[in-house]
Order: C-alpha cells, then sequence, then structure tokens
C-alpha cells in the first residue's frame, strides 16, 4: 500500500469534549446552540474539533471543555502540540436559537457564536468558513486528512427536554 494515505480513524465528539490527533480522522458532531471550532493546518495537515454548550466558565467547579473560552483554548493549545503553526485556520459552526423567545441569558446560542469569533479573533485565527446562527440544528463531519466539512442542517431539531 505504498503511496496510500492510511484509512482515516471515525470519532464521534460529545457535547463538552475535543478531539485532536496526529492521524487522519472522520469527526462527526450535532450541534444545537452548541458551537465548534474546526482548526486545520494545510503545513502539517493536523486538525481539531471542539463542541461547547456554554460560552464562559464561572470559576466554579472544574475549567472542562464544556465552556467556550476553555474548549478554544485546550484546542488549540492541542493542535499547536501536533506541530501546528502560522496555517492554522478556523471553521465554526453552530450557534442555533433553539427556543422561539431567546434574548439575554437564554441567547446561548449567540452568545457562544461570539465567543468564538471573539476568541480566534485574539489568537489570530481567520476564518475560513462558517454556518452559525439560525433556527437550526446542525450535524458536521470534520475530516482532519483535509480540513473539508460536510454540513447537514437539520430542519425541526430540538435538543432533548424542549
Amino acid at each position: 500500500m505504498s503511496g496510500e494515505e492510511p484509512a482515516a480513524g471515525r470519532h464521534y465528539l460529545y457535547p463538552g469534549t475535543l478531539f485532536a490527533h496526529r492521524q487522519p480522522h472522520l469527526i462527526t458532531t450535532v450541534l444545537g446552540s452548541c458551537v465548534s471550532v474546526c482548526l486545520w493546518d494545510s503545513a502539517v495537515r493536523v486538525g481539531g474539533i471542539n463542541h461547547y454548550l456554554l460560552p464562559l466558565w464561572n470559576g466554579e467547579g472544574l475549567p472542562t471543555p464544556k465552556y467556550g473560552n476553555i474548549a478554544i483554548g485546550k484546542l488549540i493549545e492541542k493542535v499547536q502540540a501536533l506541530g501546528a503553526g502560522s496555517k492554522l485556520v478556523a471553521k465554526v459552526f453552530g450557534g442555533a436559537s433553539m427556543w422561539e423567545k431567546t434574548d439575554g441569558l437564554l441567547a446561548i446560542g449567540q452568545r457562544n457564536i461570539e465567543l468564538a469569533l471573539d476568541m480566534l479573533e485574539q489568537h489570530r485565527i481567520p476564518i475560513v468558513s462558517r454556518d452559525l446562527g439560525g433556527p437550526v440544528g446542525r450535524k458536521i463531519i470534520f475530516h482532519t486528512a483535509d480540513g473539508t466539512v460536510l454540513l447537514k442542517r437539520q430542519r425541526g431539531f430540538r435538543p432533548e427536554g424542549v
């Protein structure tokens, strides 16, 4: 099998987690008001993704990737540890408005989006693709071998308990 690219592993990304690996992977996740940031570096051909539920860790409990400000920082660290550098780009998805009336603290999707855009700008990571907000959930599949993302919008999607 010389000259062939190794088969991609598969990984399902649960909410509140992140994933980055040196070997190619197809990573699937489903988003409502949550946001996923996909990072990819074309020079070293590595990538990673997170899936966070809330924008900011309030300092109580453990600082887990459930919170965007933790998840994005940890994802950047992970892909840099795999060799990512100046060619790092981002693709950002999710942040749906899952309830009919969303404002203030209930506007979780919008707050998640704003956090991702702000943090990526602070880290000087360009966003090359995005599909954000609106009333629909999304299923994405991120291929870390080439940085592509397959997206399917899910009309009528409602998270459990809503």
